[in-house]
């Protein structure tokens, strides 16, 4: 039995303990978050008695073969670092760490340590984007000349809509556009077209001025809710990426890909993929997900998709072997080497080149 730790309650109500159970010699035995009432409500259900408010002790007194982190970034780097310590295999959410020095940090740890390390870019695991990347390897697209990718939210527009204190609106904890969604683009880019070469853009806080929605009270956002760059890729594939949290209304994410032989879209809204070979109309292909019927997951990709990678992760856990699947801290440590280069080129409003190079 692969005795599974969880630190954070939200994500680990919301993704984590559903797909938990569906896993065959897996098991969620204990559950830490800052609020105790928070990690009792997520662990009721799932009958863990092992409940903590102190994340420490819960590494300090329980077995644990897999440890999944899913806190604000700025705790990730010492909690992977804690949890290889003491034995345990990890899987961390995204982004990786704050700064590909913590990430190279990280990745340091799980090598020393001999253990399995993922960053959960779940939606490697989904069947429309690993479709996408069957047909870009195999040539169906030909070249690939240029993608856009539009994510379009409105869950910042109000300046009343975040409480005093949100991490997510602090870029001191880790939070932000960038981190949040543009993470997960810069994984789904690399994975389909390779290593980038370099980078421009802009992350930008274009709601600073905020109002708790309940107190009344002032307090001002320090993370990005806007923030768009663009990808030259080593293949010479051109990548633009655009994300805000601050339209009046949502209209979700939105990917095109356009090759020398045909063209792919992919909506969010609908998770409906089309493809147009050369100058033809669109037809649908879209790759069903069968975890999606599965009893007791919550719905929407990023739920459902969790459950792929976990079983990937638990499976090589149990085998003895590396992952065959999924992104790991080397993936991480990239991902976060391009974020890293956005706010230098916000800084330096220019382009900054890339150096992925092989030491990773």
């Amino acid at each position: 039995m692969i005795r599974t730790g969880i630190i954070g309650a939200s994500f680990a109500r919301d993704a984590y303990l559903p797909a938990l159970a569906h896993i065959e010699g897996a098991q969620a035995v204990a559950l830490a978050s800052s609020r105790i009432e928070s990690a009792r409500a997520a662990a009721g259900p799932y009958g863990i008695d092992r409940v903590y408010d102190d994340w420490e002790a819960m590494l300090d007194e329980t077995e644990l073969d897999l440890v999944c982190i899913a806190t604000p970034t700025v705790m990730h780097a010492p909690m992977v670092r804690a949890a290889l310590a003491r034995g345990a295999h990890v899987l961390c959410e995204k982004p990786t760490a704050m700064d590909a020095t913590e990430a190279r940090q990280m990745l340091d740890a799980a090598r020393d340590a001999g253990r399995l390390h993922m960053i959960d870019h779940e939606l490697r695991f989904n069947p429309n984007r690993a479709r996408i990347a069957e047909l870009i390897a195999g040539g169906e697209l030909g070249d690939i000349r240029h993608v856009n990718i539009t994510n379009i939210g409105a869950s910042w527009n109000d300046p009343a809509s975040r409480r005093k204190g949100d991490w997510w609106s602090d870029r001191a904890m880790g939070g932000g556009r960038l981190g949040a969604n543009g993470s997960h683009q810069v994984d789904m880019l690399r994975w389909w077209l390779g290593e980038p070469s370099a980078v421009v853009g802009q992350a930008l806080t274009k709601v600073p001025d905020r109002v708790d929605p309940e107190t009344g009270e002032a307090w001002t956002a320090t993370a990005d809710d806007l923030s768009h760059f663009t990808l030259e890729m080593e293949s010479g594939a051109v990548a633009q990426v655009f994300m805000s949290g601050v339209a009046a209304a949502n209209m979700g994410n939105e990917t095109q890909i356009f090759g020398s032989k045909g063209s792919i879209t992919l909506s969010n809204s609908d998770e409906r993929l089309y493809f147009a070979k050369g100058r033809n109309g669109f037809e649908e292909i879209t790759a069903e997900d069968p975890d999606a019927r599965l009893p007791g997951l919550n719905k929407g990709i990023w739920n459902v998709s969790v459950l792929g990678a976990l079983r990937e992760l638990t499976s090589a856990i149990a085998e003895k072997r590396e992952l065959a699947r999924g992104a790991t801290f080397v993936d991480g440590l990239r991902n976060q080497m391009v974020l890293d280069a956005v706010w230098t080129s916000t800084a330096r409003r220019a382009w900054v080149d890339l150096d992925m190079g092989p030491a990773t």
